[in-house]
């Protein structure tokens, strides 16, 4: 295992971002919680799977005849044996598994948010940089080790990587509230739904080729159409 922590989760804060060469357009975003809640309820619904599903009267077998004549028996009249109303009709109201919730959201009102959960993590001193990340072989004690060296246990972690390692992965893999994500894929939901976040001088340098990058190869192509 290769790891060097160069600040611990108590020592990293907005104030010496700068000196930590953290990029002032990722972790110095000031927070708008409705929008960090907007994107998140939207990645909720786009990950969600629909897999309750109930058959309408349109669905069920049977009811191909009139179940008895119009008139003259005493009865109700019915036309189908498929009705909501009869024991193996069809469901009405019932939840149906080609229900869409998922939701587009421009790119741009992600990243932002993106980036407002990032410098509150920062502020909130829920941060930890290292040097490296990378392990020789997967092992769960070296990874470990590297929660307890910077004062992370019993809570939940976010380890982002710069590239995909499968011994890095394998390493926390068996380990309880902490998961692994690569740099490019970061995104609110999974910040939200971990307290701590461990990330390396690889892994700062892959978001801002993913997210700086891009915005400002966007803006130079918008500059050329006008």
């Amino acid at each position: 295992m290769k790891t060097t922590s160069l600040k611990t989760k108590k020592e990293v804060s907005a104030e010496n971002a700068k000196k930590l060469g953290l990029p002032e357009e990722i972790f110095s975003v000031p927070l708008n919680a409705d929008l960090v809640h907007q994107i998140t309820v939207s990645q909720m619904g786009n990950r969600r799977q629909s897999i309750a599903h109930t058959k309408d009267r349109s669905e069920v077998r049977g009811g191909g005849i009139k179940p008895w004549k119009q008139k003259g028996t005493g009865r109700a009249r019915h036309g189908s044996s498929r009705s909501p109303i009869w024991v193996g009709g069809g469901i009405t109201f019932g939840p149906r598994s080609d229900k869409i919730f998922d939701r587009i959201v421009p790119k741009k009102m992600k990243r932002k948010a993106l980036f407002m959960v990032l410098s509150q993590k920062l502020n909130d001193n829920l941060l930890v940089l290292v040097d490296k990340i990378s392990m020789e072989e997967p092992k769960t004690k070296a990874a470990l080790e590297l929660l307890k060296k910077n004062s992370i246990t019993r809570e939940s972690c976010l380890v982002v990587l710069s590239d995909m390692d499968r011994n890095t992965i394998l390493s926390f893999a068996n380990l309880p509230k902490v998961d692994t994500i690569q740099a490019k894929d970061l995104n609110c939901l999974d910040l939200l739904s971990h307290k701590y976040l461990i990330i390396d001088k690889a892994g700062i340098e892959k978001m801002k080729q993913t997210f700086l990058d891009s915005k400002n190869e966007s803006s130079e192509a918008n500059e050329e159409i006008k």
